[in-house]
């Protein structure tokens, strides 16, 4: 039950998607999204790999060509797992595009080396994160996801991105009605969330 639950397809995106309804934050987020994930690898380029504290350093394949089995490996394997393993179809492609990212990612702060590849990714982490809230704030009117589920808004964000984007180009659902299903739990949720809203908010 716990493992359903965990990779329940239909509870994670209608959580996710209550907080993105509006189509410009959605179309924000879509841009942004990705460049966050992928400068996070950057950063992560510099950490110590396996081979590294084992020794193998030299005999090591992957870091002969400048890829290590280092942190950002580890992190865009968690997320290629974890996508496969709620869609095989559109996961697989979330999880060839993480690891896309890692290769990529890995290769430009070699070039860049940390003393450039900090500032890089400082100045693209704050465009992509203000142009994130900004999304919430004007569009959507409401705050961030992260602030209720942090650990499932940094999982689910890339997913629900490429999502859309299948979705409104190609059609594309896991099977049929789940979008409809979808809709139904997103506008539930959402209703919800106004209800309470409104309760919160003091009489006049």
């Amino acid at each position: 039950m716990g493992r359903k639950r965990l990779f329940d397809l239909e509870k994670h995106f209608a959580s996710y998607g209550a907080y993105h309804s509006n189509p410009v934050n959605i179309l924000l987020h879509t841009v942004f999204v990705w460049p966050i994930f992928f400068t996070s690898l950057v950063l992560f380029y510099f950490t110590p790999s396996i081979c590294e504290l084992f020794g193998l350093q030299p005999q090591c394949y992957l870091a002969r060509h400048g890829l290590f089995l280092n942190l950002g490996f580890f992190f865009a394997l968690l997320y290629a797992v974890f996508y496969v393993c709620m869609d095989r179809k559109a996961g697989s492609l979330a999880a060839l595009l993480c690891m896309a990212c890692w290769v990529g990612a890995s290769l430009l702060a070699r070039h860049l080396d940390f003393s450039l590849a900090w500032k890089v990714v400082l100045a693209a982490q704050l465009l992509c994160w203000i142009g994130h809230f900004l999304g919430h704030g004007l569009f959507e009117k409401r705050a961030p996801a992260l602030l209720d589920n942090l650990v499932q808004t940094f999982l689910m964000a890339p997913f629900f991105v490429l999502f859309e984007v299948l979705k409104t180009v190609f059609g594309y659902e896991p099977y049929p009605g789940f979008h409809a299903s979808i809709k139904k739990k997103i506008d539930a949720q959402i209703a919800d969330w106004k209800e309470k809203k409104q309760k919160m908010e003091p009489y006049p």
